[in-house]
């Protein structure tokens, strides 16, 4: 089964990031979140595939978050998952991010990468935001 993911990214220095057709864009040192679905048939092994591209055992960029887990600065710490559909209800309930439209190029959301200083401001963050709608 699969559902929502927020993926906990540690980027350990600030740099500017090509994002794909969004352009490059200005990342400060700190924590992200990024909030993706995994809803088809391999379900949460999306997260395996995110994994992959952070380590690089896998150099190729389909998404948004590619570009950033990519990134030799970036390690992805840890996962929040909820077996539901509420991508959308989850990347509005976190603080905003730094790159307009950010993996929300398929529906009307601002951003669905949160930025916090510090990593356990954003885990209260995303855990609030998962809980919220469970």
């Amino acid at each position: 089964m699969g559902g929502t993911y927020t993926l906990l990214i540690q980027l350990a220095a600030p740099t500017d990031i090509e994002v794909g057709a969004l352009g490059t864009h200005r990342f400060e040192a700190g924590w992200y979140g990024y909030t993706g679905s995994a809803l088809g048939a391999g379900g949460f092994s999306r997260i395996d595939r995110h994994a992959e591209v952070a380590t690089g055992e896998r150099d190729t960029r389909h998404w948004h978050i590619d570009y950033l887990l990519g990134h030799p600065d970036a390690t992805l710490a840890a996962d929040v998952r909820t077996e539901a559909d509420v991508e959308c209800a989850v990347a509005r309930a976190l603080p905003a991010g730094p790159v307009a439209g950010f993996g929300a190029s398929d529906c009307d959301c601002p951003s669905h990468l949160a930025y916090a200083p510090d990593r356990e401001t954003l885990e209260r963050a995303v855990e609030s935001a998962h809980e919220q709608v469970r």
